[in-house]
């Protein structure tokens, strides 16, 4: 999205559209809030809003698959992220549209990102929010501008969860993709920090890490931190690498759509059924190769559906409540994470995809997530 210049104003630039006054959103959010006219390619009931703090600077980290990477091609207005565009809005006006249809919100979200303005302007933001809306609010924070204090401060102003974009689920992998931002602070051991102290300021299912499959981790690495965050209490939240274009990551392949459906359906399995790595059979490259023997559970959750749907932060009452469409996938393409209960032709494509008893290494490789 290119934003037109703004007008001067007695000579002088008009102020800039950045955080906290602007914010942007994603283009779902756009839709529900009739920001933007448009509809989804099949109707459901979508309420999960999210924004993303905007700075002329833009992100001061250089994650290698990140659309708003700091040395990506353009100017931060111009990125996107998760490939699709997230138009610039007031943050008073976005407000008041929430207020206004806040019989349809179920979860509110704020990305931060790595600025040194960041939580100075999510903490003003998260007030003013808080104020008039009562749909329970998270915040996708940026572990480098953080401490203890500044979480609790968080949990003071009403904030209900705390997200950590961990993405890359090796120290290996995180130290060669998600290279330093420029005053240092991105660093392994400041992310577990960050969700250790979330953990006990916020309490039992109140913290997410965020895991992205498709950086060069192994199906093992991948089910050892679901078992490690299900034995905390904290959620573990899946996204599909999808190549932004210009990124550093650019021309890496995404992760067959087998493997992507075999590794959603192994993280409900620990999270929701107790499983454990020792349920699992893995082959000597990590990947995974069975399910285990307990074919009725596994049965049980491939014929739910619920293992396929997009496993965001949840509503009030429980049910789906930020269900993040396009996160794994474009517009475009079929379904990856389901916004909505998967049924009828959409479980027949999933059993297709998931080819349970055939070797991942058979998969056709032009199938994609």
């Amino acid at each position: 999205m290119t934003l037109t210049p703004l007008p001067l104003l007695d000579g002088a630039p008009a102020p800039a559209r950045i955080s906290p006054e602007w914010v942007r959103i994603s283009m779902a959010s756009a839709y529900a809030l009739r920001f933007r006219s448009g509809r989804f390619t099949r109707d459901f009931d979508f309420g999960g809003i999210n924004l993303l703090l905007n700075y002329d600077e833009g992100c001061m980290s250089d994650c290698g698959y990140c659309g708003l990477a700091r040395t990506r091609p353009g100017t931060y207005n111009d990125k996107s992220f998760i490939r699709v565009d997230w138009p610039l809005v007031s943050t008073d006006e976005l407000v008041e549209r929430m207020v206004r249809h806040s019989d349809r919100l179920t979860r509110l979200c704020i990305s931060m990102v790595t600025h040194g303005h960041a939580y100075r302007d999510t903490c003003e933001i998260t007030r003013r929010i808080v104020e008039q809306v009562s749909a329970p609010l998270s915040i996708l924070v940026a572990p480098p501008t953080l401490n203890r204090d500044r979480l609790e401060e968080f949990k003071r102003l009403g904030v209900d969860m705390i997200g950590i974009g961990l993405d890359a689920v090796t120290e290996d992998l995180f130290r060669s993709i998600r290279t330093d931002v420029p005053a240092g602070g991105l660093k392994w051991s400041k992310y577990w920090e960050v969700v250790a102290d979330a953990r006990e300021i916020f309490g039992p299912w109140k913290v997410n890490v965020h895991t992205l499959v498709g950086l060069g981790e192994t199906d093992a690495d991948l089910i050892d931190i679901f078992c490690r965050l299900r034995d905390q209490q904290i959620y573990s939240y899946l996204f599909c690498f999808n190549p932004e274009p210009d990124s550093r990551m650019a021309d890496d392949p995404k992760s067959p759509i087998t493997r992507w459906r075999r590794v959603q359906l192994a993280r409900h399995l620990v999270e929701e059924s107790g499983y454990g790595m020792a349920d699992f059979t893995f082959d000597d490259d990590g990947n995974l190769v069975d399910m285990g023997s307990d074919a009725v559970t596994v049965t049980e959750a491939i014929d739910g559906g619920i293992p396929f749907m997009t496993n965001g932060c949840p509503g009030e009452q429980g049910q789906p409540g930020c269900t993040r469409p396009y996160g794994s996938y474009r517009p475009t393409e079929p379904f990856r994470d389901f916004p909505f209960p998967p049924t009828g032709d959409d479980l027949i494509e999933i059993r297709d995809q998931l080819a349970l008893g055939v070797p991942l290494d058979l998969q056709p490789r032009t199938e994609e997530c």
